[in-house]
């Protein structure tokens, strides 16, 4: 999958907008209404989730490995006149750990594109600081079709929420719950179908 190809249309479908406000409105209920001096976004794309969490932050760091997405946020970010969001380019320099410490670190359909999630959640215990928190949004597992357009996908079929929860556990993470917030709907195999979104919370001991 392309993001970079991709970024310039991302902003068309409704149903972004309304599962990227869905989800901020969780992490405001989750979080019991709390200002969050510092926070990130990994996987941030165009920055959706983020600009429904902006009055409740004092800075926010997107964080994406796609320059096509980056670029449009930050035409995004400029039009609006927004001082407190800042893209982060991931790569092998810009790495999460030198983003620095955050208060909240949330991600919206970002998981399950990434093969490997030991380092990564290594990496999220690292940058968090005590008491705060980690907000995970992804599919529940899957038979694979939600991605059956995408032939060079090679992600994960959605998770089981409770192996992600012992991964977070063994990482320092305590209070962890989950719950579904959202569901997609999208043809895939000759059938429409429904892909159902949960919510995983947990905050760094």
């Amino acid at each position: 999958m392309n993001f970079d190809i991709k970024a310039g249309d991302w902003d068309k479908d409704p149903g972004k907008h309304i599962r990227a406000a869905l989800f901020a409105e969780e992490i405001i209920r989750v979080t019991e209404n709390r200002f969050h001096e510092r926070a990130l976004e990994f996987g941030c794309g165009t920055g959706l989730v983020s600009f429904n969490l902006k009055d409740k932050t004092g800075e926010i760091i997107l964080a994406d490995t796609s320059e096509g997405m980056l670029k449009v946020l930050n035409e995004k970010i400029l039009q609006k006149n927004i001082t407190n969001m800042t893209p982060y380019h991931l790569n092998e320099v810009n790495t999460l750990r030198s983003a620095g410490n955050f208060d909240l670190v949330y991600t919206l359909l970002t998981l399950h594109h990434i093969r490997d999630l030991t380092p990564l959640f290594s990496d999220f215990r690292e940058i968090i600081k005590p008491g705060g928190w980690l907000i995970l949004g992804d599919l529940y597992t899957e038979d694979g079709s939600f991605h059956e357009g995408d032939p060079g996908f090679d992600g994960h079929k959605g998770f089981d929420p409770e192996d992600l929860a012992r991964k977070l556990f063994s990482e320092g993470f305590r209070n962890i719950s989950y719950h579904t917030f959202h569901t997609i709907e999208k043809v895939a195999g000759g059938s429409r179908k429904e892909f159902p979104l949960f919510l995983l919370h947990g905050r760094k001991d």
